[in-house]
């Protein structure tokens, strides 16, 4: 199988042709990025898909992702991975330029990379859940920016994870076989989320972790020790400094799942109190999407807090 025949045109000493030609002429042939071709149409380790070499970077082709060049940081990030036969398999795309005008991407069969001069720490590879869930949050734009890593394997909780520049620290995780403890995570279950840490008074960390396989949101906020004493002083209060840690997942929560939301974070504020050195509750205050949004009185009944725990079915 080869690229489309059309008729080949020598450039530099080298011929090129077909879908990987339309695509040398569509950039400025020499004139490019690209420049001089330095190989001819070469066959790929897959026996199907082609590439050719230039000054530049390569142009590959697949008949079924077409002919589109690789170069620069991202086109080595790309090899890092094991081109073609990696992860991200063929180019979908040719190199795009974010809408912040400055960042650059390049989409893939398995994932997108992403690069921007100062803020991704070189060039990194976005895919699966975790940019499922980045996407969800408005990708470069939203809350969390660039990537700033690749893929990395936290073995204390079982998570695969990354970082981004729009909060330093935080991470957006996924797993696929979590054997740790992680709230609203089943031992062995498909989950995904993000966490960060924060130094606001009431709250020290927030989590918010998804349940692939039910679509159940659970948020965890673990309180500090003044969080424990004042937070029932203003619910508003605790409710901003839980979303000024992680973003809020507004296309996960309906209104009511919300409120109900707001009404589990209340009860446990309010009803954590010290019994011989212990907070009722537990080291987190958690918070899930299922619960059905009750009225005010009923959520925050103390002869009803005694039944359901703040965690109401």
């Amino acid at each position: 199988m080869q690229a489309a025949p059309a008729s080949a045109q020598p450039f530099c000493g080298q011929e090129v042709g077909g879908d990987i030609l339309a695509k040398y002429i569509d950039l400025g042939d020499t004139s490019s990025p690209l420049g001089c071709p330095v190989t001819g149409e070469l066959s790929n380790p897959d026996g199907v898909g082609k590439r050719q070499q230039f000054v530049g970077g390569t142009i590959y082709w697949h008949p079924v992702t077409k002919a589109h060049p690789v170069w620069g940081t991202i086109g080595d990030k790309w090899g890092q991975l094991g081109w073609e036969a990696g992860v991200l398999g063929y180019p979908l795309s040719d190199e795009l330029t974010n809408p912040d005008n400055v960042g650059k991407r390049q989409q893939f069969q398995g994932g997108t990379i992403y690069w921007h001069p100062t803020l991704s720490n070189g060039a990194h590879a976005v895919r699966k859940s975790i940019g499922g869930l980045w996407g969800e949050l408005d990708w470069e734009a939203g809350a969390f920016g660039y990537p700033t890593s690749d893929e990395q394997w936290d073995s204390e909780l079982q998570q695969t994870y990354q970082t981004f520049s729009g909060k330093p620290g935080a991470k957006i995780w996924y797993t696929t076989d979590s054997a740790a403890d992680v709230e609203g995570c089943p031992e062995h279950g498909y989950c995904a989320g993000y966490r960060a840490d924060t130094s606001a008074n009431w709250v020290s960390r927030v989590g918010v972790v998804l349940n692939q396989e039910t679509g159940v949101l659970t948020i965890s906020a673990f309180p500090t020790e003044t969080g424990y004493d004042d937070a029932d002083t203003n619910y508003d209060e605790l409710w901003r400094q839980i979303w000024d840690t992680v973003p809020y997942p507004s296309s996960r929560l309906t209104a009511d799942q919300g409120s109900s939301v707001y009404e589990q974070m209340a009860c446990h504020a309010r009803y954590s109190y010290n019994i011989f050195g212990h907070y009722l509750g537990g080291v987190s205050w958690d918070f899930e999407s299922d619960r059905p949004n009750l009225s005010w009185d009923e959520a925050m009944n103390p002869v009803a807090v005694a039944i359901h725990g703040c965690n109401w079915d």
